[in-house]
């Protein structure tokens, strides 16, 4: 009796997620068809030209401009911004820095200290049980 495996599959809007790109960009085939793991894995280790454009110029979707921005997706909604932007717009945000931007990357930067200062004493407390 022998096994024949199928191929782990995944639709093209979970493939775009892992692979850092705004779908709707993607060509018609990779939109249409079905990525099988071994395909996500060859389109990570040798990009495609692209896929290597849109990585370099978008539009990319909200968590790529978020990371760029240095905000939250939940940041990007209160600031106004709610579709992909390129990276010529997120660069042009970033020389502008609105009030908006400014305070976000604020709330960002209390977020990864107080989450850092809670790491620390959960730590000792560890180190003490």
């Amino acid at each position: 009796m022998t096994s024949h495996k199928t191929p782990q599959t995944m639709k093209p809007a979970t493939a775009a997620k892992k692979l850092g790109i705004y779908l709707e960009a993607t060509p018609a085939e990779f939109q249409e068809g079905v990525v099988s793991r071994d395909e996500l894995n060859a389109l990570q280790a040798d990009p495609p030209e692209w896929l290597r454009e849109l990585r370099r110029n978008g539009p990319h979707p909200r968590q790529v401009v978020a990371a760029r921005l240095g905000v939250s997706i939940g940041g990007l909604a209160r600031g106004g911004i709610t579709t992909p932007l390129t990276t010529e717009q997120i660069n042009e945000l970033k020389a502008e820095s609105p009030d908006w931007l400014q305070r976000e990357r604020a709330t960002q930067a209390e977020v990864r200290k107080e989450t850092a200062r809670v790491k620390e004493r959960d730590a000792q407390r560890r180190e003490q049980h």
